[in-house]
């Protein structure tokens, strides 16, 4: 897209990948993700982060609409995952006389991830660093997602340039402002991003939040998705909402099956929560990748968990999903849960266990047959539907 003006003298000049097709190796990337930068020019001119390696010549060609590379003084690292510093070492060669600054965890990374020993700064939280007419300040953010993570804040401009939060997958398609994309989009894949990537540190993300609330921000500037310049707020009112694990009034079943005993069971489930009076969204396991599960069950306050026995345990899809949720410490949920087996029982078991150990909520009744579900089992499982739905929407009534 080239250079794109944000304000005076702010320039975005990051690039669009859509020919990686796994973020970090696992999480789909159905429409590419973008990797943003940012230039400030002043009396001195500040690179705010880079891109990934592989497009370092259209992010070289983007910073050249603007500026000779070779006048660029600092070289701010927010954050140093790859697909952030990637350009670094090159934009380094470019202006050799340019400050690397970052805090000191960050330092240190780049000196593992790139040997980069010369032309180091580390920064404290709240620093300032002028740059002629205008300033940038730095605060440290750590665990938002990796140790080393910190924002860089123009007060002049009132923009907060915020590494990976509030960033989210997908390419940007002709514009890079919230107000020029099809937001419903992004939102939603911002949710995925968030849940898969900074889910698991959401007491550091609430620390991050409480320390930028006093900031006039006018425009959030990530460094993937959309540039929030209209509402700023609602990106910041969505990962408090989504830190806290609250759970939007709403249910999300998600279920395998291997012979269709449990799928007959999870439509009447489903016919149940609709029943119950709650929005619903229901999830083969063994068909949609746990990164969109996850983003759905993170998305709602209810959840419901079918699956047939396997190998004496739950069935390798949804244990899958299970597994994740704990890496990741979903809590706050409402559930209920249904199973089937054949010889012998032990996904409603597993299931069972994980729950407890998560410390959700568990509605009854639990719902288990054996083969093929008759018509008793069927009404049970629509109860089952129906009580998770009214359960979460009293709680809805409640807050």
């Amino acid at each position: 897209m080239g250079a794109i003006k944000i304000a005076e003298d702010l320039f975005w000049v990051g690039v669009n990948d859509r020919t990686t097709d796994l973020f970090e190796s696992f999480w789909p990337l159905p429409r590419g993700v973008s990797y943003n930068s940012y230039l400030v020019l002043d009396e001195k001119v500040a690179l705010i982060d880079t891109v990934k390696r592989g497009f370092s010549n259209e992010f070289l060609a983007n910073l050249e609409e603007v500026v000779d590379p070779g006048k660029i003084d600092y070289i701010i690292a927010n954050h140093v995952e790859p697909d952030h510093s990637g350009a670094l070492p090159l934009v380094r060669r470019l202006a050799p006389g340019a400050r690397v600054l970052g805090t000191a965890k960050a330092l240190d990374l780049l000196k593992k991830l790139y040997h980069m020993e010369e032309g180091l700064e580390a920064v404290k939280d709240g620093q300032r660093l002028e740059l002629g007419k205008r300033a940038l300040l730095f605060y440290e953010t750590p665990f938002v997602h990796w140790p080393e993570t910190m924002m860089t804040y123009l007060p002049e401009e009132e923009v907060l340039f915020s590494g990976d939060a509030f960033g989210g997958f997908g390419a940007l398609d002709g514009g890079i402002f919230d107000d020029e994309v099809d937001l419903k989009y992004y939102e939603s894949e911002i949710l995925r991003y968030f849940s898969n990537i900074i889910g698991m540190y959401t007491n550091p993300t609430q620390r991050a939040l409480q320390k930028l609330k006093e900031l006039k921000i006018r425009t959030i500037a990530p460094t993937h998705g959309p540039v929030w310049r209209r509402k700023p707020e609602e990106i910041v009112r969505l990962y408090d909402r989504w830190s806290r694990m609250e759970g939007e009034p709403g249910v999300v079943l998600i279920y395998g099956s291997m012979y269709g005993n449990t799928e007959r069971l999870a439509e009447r489930v489903a016919r149940g929560v609709i029943g119950g009076g709650a929005p619903l969204r229901v999830l083969d396991a063994s068909r949609t990748h746990p990164s969109f599960l996850l983003a759905e069950a993170w998305r709602y306050k209810g959840l419901i968990l079918g699956a047939p026995t396997y190998d004496g345990g739950i069935f390798l899809p949804v244990e899958g999903f299970l597994r994740l949720v704990q890496r990741k410490r979903l809590q706050n949920r409402i559930v209920g849960m249904f199973g089937s087996f054949g010889w012998s029982g032990g996904a409603v078991k597993g299931m069972r266990a994980s729950i407890e150990e998560l410390g959700w909520e568990l509605i009854e009744p639990v719902v288990e047959v054996n083969g093929f579900p008759d018509e008793g089992a069927l009404e049970r499982g629509e109860a089952l539907g129906r009580a998770v739905a009214e359960r979460v929407m009293r709680h809805k009534s409640k807050i």
